[in-house]
């Protein structure tokens, strides 16, 4: 299983320790909240994705994720907005800036 790793100053420990009963509990409650809403988002895109183009839906929500990335129904952050990047830069050109 993948792992993540956070470096955080004593001060910022201590600022955890006041607005937390436990820093490491926090992190990975935001952690993971964040990813099931990231991946509900997957779902729903990829559950639309489907319904459209008459595909059958994989049997798990885990099966789905992976299908998303893998059809292209969905992207990474980092691939979105060096997309979205290189986009600007065509614009740009073309308009001589």
């Amino acid at each position: 299983m993948p792992s993540i790793t956070v470096e955080l100053t004593e001060t910022q420990i201590k600022g955890l320790e006041y607005a937390a009963v436990s820093p490491q509990d926090w992190a990975d409650n935001a952690l993971t909240n964040r990813a099931r809403i990231a991946n509900d988002e997957i779902v729903q895109t990829a559950m639309n994705w489907y319904l459209d183009n008459g595909v059958q839906v994989p049997a798990t929500r885990e099966a789905i994720v992976a299908d998303a990335f893998t059809r292209g129904i969905v992207k990474t952050a980092a691939v979105r907005q060096q997309e979205a990047e290189a986009e600007q830069a065509a614009m740009m050109e073309a308009q001589g800036v």
